[in-house]
């Protein structure tokens, strides 16, 4: 495992014990970050106009289509990390 696979892994560990609870932009990047980091560029059909959750997580992941693995992987890390200090 990389060292940056490590500390990925550790980032998601702490982003479910925050001091806070981010606001909902940034829980939205905490998401996308996630998915891109983990499974890449997002796939499937747009959630429909009903599906509002559905939809601004698709939009927030399909934002960082093309990024790769290891810049979304640090960014995530960068992100918990500034959250970890309130």
């Amino acid at each position: 495992m990389s060292d940056l696979q490590a500390r990925f892994d550790e980032a998601v560990a702490q982003s479910k014990t925050l001091p806070e609870r981010p606001d909902n932009l940034t829980l939205l990047r905490i998401y996308a970050l996630y998915k891109q980091g983990t499974e890449g560029d997002v796939s499937g059909a747009r959630p429909g106009a009903m599906d509002f959750v559905g939809r601004a997580k698709f939009d927030a992941w399909e934002m960082l289509k093309g990024k790769s693995k290891e810049d979304v992987q640090q960014a995530y890390v960068e992100l918990i990390e500034t959250l970890k200090q309130g």
